[in-house]
This record gives C-alpha cells, structure tokens and sequence, in this order.
C-alpha cells in the first residue's frame, strides 16, 4: 500500500503540474496523500517533515537563485544578452539562422543566464533572423530550447546553470565533474541537435512552408543600439572564470558578474532602471526557488514513508551499471515535476547519500555519479507541462501542435541518447 502511494502521489504531482496548476501547493498536496497512505501523522508530517526539506533546500541554493536571477534580468535590461546574441549572428549571416540562434541562446546560458531570460532575449533576434531566411517559423522553439534547455544547462563541465551545482554537494564535487563524459554528452545534444532541425528545416521547405508573422510582435522589436559587445562578454566570462579557475564559490563569482555589469554599464545607468532591473530579478527567483524547495519537500515525505525502503530496493536492483538506475529515477522524477532541478531534488535528497557510498565501493567516481545525475535531470523535464517549455511556446506565440515535437526531439530524445554515451564511456574508465 505504502508503494502504491508513493506512485500515486507522484501521479498527482505530474498530473496537476501538467494541467498549469502550482507546484507550490501541489507538492505539498501529493506529498499528504503519500503521508496518509504511509501512515504518517498528517499535521506532523507537513509542518515537519514536509517543511524540513523545503527550508533545507531553500537555506541551501536560495542566494544562488536570486543572484542568478538578478544577473540575468541587468544583463537583459542592458542590453548586453542582445548585444552578444547580435553579434554572434551576423558572424554566422542569415543563411544560417539556425546556427546563429542556437549559438547566442548556449553562449548566454553557459555564460550564467537563466533560461528564461535566454528566451526573452533571444527570442527578438530569432525572429528577424529566420525572417531574413524566410523559415518557418514554428522551429523557432525547438532552436532556442537546444541552445538553451539541454547541453549548456547539464553538460559542458564548468557550466554555472542550477542543474550542474545541484550534484555537488551529495557527491563532493566540482562544476567541472567528469569533464570527458560531460564533453561527449554536450557533442551528442549540439550536433545531434542541429543535424536535427537542419533536416527539419529541408523536410519544412520543401512542403512550401515559410516564415509567417506572429499576429502580435509589437513586445519584440528592439530599436535601441546594444552596448559593445566586448565589453558584453566580460560578465559572462568572468562567471566561468571565477567558478572554474579561481574555484571561487558560485555566490560570489555571481557577485563579480553584477559588480561588473554595473561598473560597464555607468554611461548609462540612469536609462537602465537598475533598482527596477534588481528587483525583478529578485521576485523572479522567489517562484523559481519555492518550486524546486516543493518538489524537495516532496521528496522528503517519500524518503519517510516505509515504502520508500522498497523502492529504493527496486531502483538499486535494476542489473548493471548503478549509473543507469540513477539515470532512471532522475529522469522519471524530473518528468513527473516538470522541473530539472526540482527533479533531480527530489532524485538526490532520497538517493544522494546511497549512490554516493555506491561511489566508494564500486570503483565508479563520485564525478561520473555527478555528470549523469546532471544530464538526466535535462531529459524527462521537458515535458508538455514544463514551465521553460510553457514560456518559450508563449512568447513565440507558437502551439503545442505547432512545436512541441521539435522541442522534444532536441530536449528529450537526444539528451536522453546523450546520457547513454556518458553511462558507457563511465563503464570504460573514461570519466
């Protein structure tokens, strides 16, 4: 009975995140039903348990998401995200739109800004972008999420996304974890990726169709001249520089990024609005944070239920490398919250503590249990009900039906190909 809670409430979870309800108020349900059917004091298990992972995961990566989020929204607001994102496509030239939107979206992600920023700031050249080539629109979506949704976010060893950090504490790592692994997987997503919606492109054209406009673009068009964009760059840089050479803590190489971001940004201060910048960013990352905090404190009432017991028995007893039973749980956990991280939260918090001592017994790196915890947080989320997905295909003003497949082609299918390489060349000691 216990297990077939368990499984239910996560019936519930998914089931209601996927029909737009908040997780905020869903995880705590789903969790009481867990409760009940394990038979928890209910009252006790809300504001204790429940409670006690939620705050535990909240005191841990709270400044981390605010930082985050106040990095991305003045890198947004002034003007140096488009600045990049510009200079990177007319590098390339408007025969390769494709190639210039995915480029811009990684280079800002992996650079430290938030996907959903990524998307606001990508999304205006996108558009002028693809009407120049005159393709169609409906692969806008699917372009922005593989630059920004896959191997920038979980793979490339040293990336400062959420989803890399997450890992690091239950197995005593670094943001450069198995860094061969990492590469290989991010080769298999990039490549894969663009192969991908190049073939969709010719398959598209072929048909007859082309770029048509959104029936309402009036939000996107940027008339104003972005700062340069050398200056741009240094922020993100110095992101990635102070995290993985200086191996500085990801709190303060934030803090270098927005020191910098204002310092280069003084000519023009006034117009920017920083205090209004600042304090976007700061309420955006209260919903991003109390979401992922939910799903933990979900997590927390399984891993208390007696169930919990025989279905870590179940998952541990999949035959084989322990990386795939790890791969499993992280990927079905993060489609079932529609969240990377709340995913790998839950995955992690229950399981963290047994796969690390795995680490120490059965000669597979604690690095290799980072890497594909980590990627496989980056498969199943994408899902219908994902809030990242839910933004891009309302700012493109693109449907489900128009676009989803695409997105879920380079968002889950690939990255999920792309977890197998890592599991294999972790099987023959190349971590």
């Amino acid at each position: 009975m216990e297990v077939l809670g368990i499984i239910i409430g996560l019936f519930i979870l998914m089931g209601l995140a996927y029909l737009g309800y908040s997780i905020i108020w869903v995880a705590p349900l789903a969790a009481g039903f867990v409760a009940w059917t394990g038979g928890l004091d209910l009252l006790e298990a809300y504001t204790g348990i429940y409670m006690s992972g939620l705050v535990g995961f909240l005191q841990t990566w709270f400044p981390v998401f605010m930082l985050s989020s106040i990095f991305g929204k003045l890198m947004e607001d002034s003007g140096m995200a488009r600045s990049v994102a510009l200079k990177l496509s007319a590098l390339l030239g408007e025969k390769r739109a494709i190639l210039g939107v995915f480029l811009s979206a990684a280079v800002l992600t992996y650079g430290g800004i938030s996907l959903f920023v990524v998307v606001f700031a990508v999304y205006p050249l996108a558009l002028s972008l693809f009407r120049q080539a005159n393709l169609p629109r409906r692969l806008i979506p699917a372009t922005i999420a593989l630059g920004a949704f896959t191997f920038t976010m979980t793979a490339i060893p040293g990336t400062p996304q959420i989803q890399n950090l997450i890992p690091m504490p239950y197995f005593n790592t670094t943001p450069t974890a198995a860094p061969i692994m990492g590469v290989a997987a991010a080769l298999v997503m990039a490549i894969g990726g663009y192969f991908y919606l190049m073939w969709r492109q010719k398959q598209l054209l072929k048909k007859g169709e082309v770029f048509d406009e959104p029936k309402d673009n009036t939000i996107i068009e940027v008339t104003s001249e972005p700062p340069n964009v050398f200056l741009s760059l240094i922020p993100l840089v110095s992101v990635l520089v102070t995290l993985n050479l200086f191996n500085w803590n990801i709190v303060v190489a934030i803090l270098v990024g927005i020191i910098l971001i204002l310092l280069l940004s003084l000519p023009r201060i006034k117009s920017m609005g920083v205090t209004s910048s600042i304090n976007d960013g700061a309420k955006g990352s209260v919903t991003a944070i109390l979401n992922t905090s939910a799903a933990v404190g979900f997590g927390t009432i399984v891993q208390a239920v007696p169930g919990f017991a025989m279905l870590t028995s179940a998952l541990m007893s999949i035959p084989g490398n322990p990386l795939v039973s790890l791969a499993v749980a992280v990927n079905l956990l993060a489609g079932a919250t529609g969240s990377a991280s709340g995913g790998m939260g839950i995955a992690l918090e229950a399981l963290g503590e047994q796969y690390y001592a795995l680490s120490q017994t059965s000669g597979i790196s604690p690095e290799a249990f980072h890497r594909v915890a980590s990627i496989s947080s980056g498969g199943l989320d994408v899902l219908p009900h994902n809030g990242a997905v839910l933004t891009l295909l309302t700012i493109t003003t693109l449907s489900h039906k128009e676009s989803y497949m695409d997105i879920a082609v380079v968002g889950i299918i690939i990255p999920v190909l792309s977890a197998v390489v890592a599991i294999a060349l972790a099987s023959i000691g190349l971590v």
